[in-house]
Formats: structure tokens, sequence, C-alpha cells
């Protein structure tokens, strides 16, 4: 069952002590290759993802628009087709029936009138979700919010150093065994992708932070819920000279510009952590290794953000 989440203070943050650990993982998907050792050095970071609560405060504070409340236009998207430049997000649509899940067009739609407030669509809201991490955010958007507050975005490192909470080379979080005692660890996606999830979690979308046991730092949904962003720019696989110098890197960066997504012309942060939309049959980034390439202009159902401060 879940946790008692109103005993969760969301902006409360956990002191990570510095150290070392073995980055990424021979063992999974390519990119996430080849594990390496690592030095981070101590920080702090927060306890859960930034809620949909917090990223108001930070709105009515300061009047900041979204990405996916400003209309695009044709300079920023020059083959755009013109009715596809009004404001929205990608939000998930689950299939009609089994389908192959090898494009993944056939259940993400640009949705109008999606953002923050309406995670869903034009008619759905946040009422009675303050306590779920905040989705619908670009990297400069949670980039403000860390500015604004006095924080900044983790790097992958750190991210993947406080998400293991000490157990150094483990798969998962919290083991080797996904479902330890058929306990669920995370908030992820059980059935057939994307035409049936089963909810035998709880939860069809995002959950409240703090609904799933905490790692060993005391760290929350740093697995699952929500995919977040990092300050990484990101490659197809860790950097090969550094793992291979004589000195163990510390408090490693990406690249020092992102690569071109697919489309040719957006460059890409790295996100960490997984969400609620991985599946075993899909996508099996619920663990710390596990990175994927997000645009920076892009925003979606499934990824919030969470901050740190550096001593």
């Amino acid at each position: 069952m879940p946790n008692d989440v109103t005993k969760l203070s969301p902006s409360e943050m956990v002191t990570i002590t510095g150290g070392r650990f073995r980055m990424g993982s021979d063992h999974a998907y390519p990119e996430e290759a080849p594990a390496h050792w690592v030095d981070v050095d101590t920080f702090r970071i927060d306890r859960a993802p930034v809620t949909n609560a917090q990223f108001r405060s930070f709105v009515e504070a300061t009047g900041h628009l979204t990405t996916a409340e400003i209309a695009p236009t044709l300079e920023e998207y020059p083959d755009a087709l013109p009715h596809m430049l009004q404001p929205g997000s990608l939000v998930f649509r689950k299939s009609s029936r089994p389908i192959p899940t090898d494009d993944w067009s056939k259940w993400w739609e640009y949705c109008f009138g999606a953002d923050w407030r309406h995670p869903y669509g034009p008619q759905s809201s946040i009422i009675g979700l303050d306590d779920h991490p905040v989705v619908h955010v670009t990297y400069a958007d949670a980039e403000a919010y860390a500015k604004w507050i006095g924080k900044e975005l983790p790097t992958e490192a750190e991210h993947e150093y406080a998400a293991r909470g000490g157990l150094d080379g483990a798969t998962y979080a919290w083991g080797e065994v996904f479902r330890p005692e058929s306990r669920h660890m995370a908030n992820t996606w059980q059935g057939r992708f994307p035409y049936r999830n089963t909810l035998e979690d709880g939860w069809e979308t995002t959950s409240p932070v703090g609904s799933f046991p905490p790692n060993g730092y005391g760290l929350y949904d740093m697995i699952g819920n929500v995919w977040e962003w990092t300050q990484d720019w990101y490659a197809p696989g860790h950097n090969q000279d550094a793992v291979k110098a004589c000195c163990v890197p510390k408090n490693p960066r990406g690249p020092l510009q992102g690569t071109i997504d697919p489309c040719g012309y957006i460059p890409q942060k790295v996100l960490k952590g997984g969400s609620f939309l991985c599946a075993p049959d899909y996508c099996q980034r619920y663990r710390p290794s596990a990175r994927h390439a997000e645009p920076i202009d892009t925003s979606t159902c499934h990824v919030g953000f969470r901050c740190v401060v550096r001593k």
C-alpha cells in the first residue's frame, strides 16, 4: 500500500554525502554503457519531485508562462504545418487494441491546450492534484523554477548516485528484485503497452509524491512516476575518453553541447528515472542507470523534475 503522503514535505531536501559509484550499466540498453567509476561531491537534493502546488507558487510569484502555454512560431519551426502552431504539449493516448511498439507516434498526441494546469487536454485540470509532480514542463521551465527558488537541476551523475540510494551496482534503486515480496516499489506500467494497464500498482498516470517507499537515502520517486530533467546534454553512451582515463572522473558533465534530435534541429538533455509509462514489454527504464534523450523544447505528461543545491 502507498505510504501516508501527508507526512511528506515535498520541499524538504536530503544531503547526499559525496563518494564513488559505478555509473551506467553494461547489461541494459546500449546508451547506458559503459559502466564506469565516478566521484561526486556532497550535494543536497529535493526529497521528491517538484509538485503542482510548488510550481503554482512559482507561477503566481513570477507570472511565468511555460513553453506549452506559448504558441510556437514559423521562425522557430519552419517546417511546421500552420494549423499546428498553437499552444499545446504531448499527451499519452492508449491504443484501442494491441499494436507494435516501434512507432511512438501511435500513442503520443500533440494536444492543443495541454499544459501543466491541464495535463491531459484543455478539459482536464489539476484540481485535487496538488501533491502530484508537475508535468508538461520543458527544460527551460524547470531551469526557471530552479533559479527562482535558489537551486539548480541535478547533473546526470548526481541523479543516478542519489537514485541508487547507496546500493552501488544494483539493478534497481532497492536491490535486484523488481517486486520484492510482490510489493510495487515505483509507479510504472503493468500489462501490455500501450494498450492495457492492469493498474496493479494503483495508478493509471501520476501518483502523489511519496506514494511508494523511499530509497536508501530517503528519496521518493527517483524511479517511476515521472522522468526528471538533468543538466547534462545527451550523447548516446557515456564519454569514452573519461571512462578510459587513468583517473576517476569527478563531478562529470555530459558533452559541451547536445546531440540533435531526429527532427534535425533541437538539442537534447538527459532524462533520468523512468515514469508511469515504463513497461516490462516496452521501456524497462525504471532503473537508476537508465537514461533517455529529450529535446529541450519538448514537454509531455510524464516529464517533471527535482532540484539540487551544491555545497
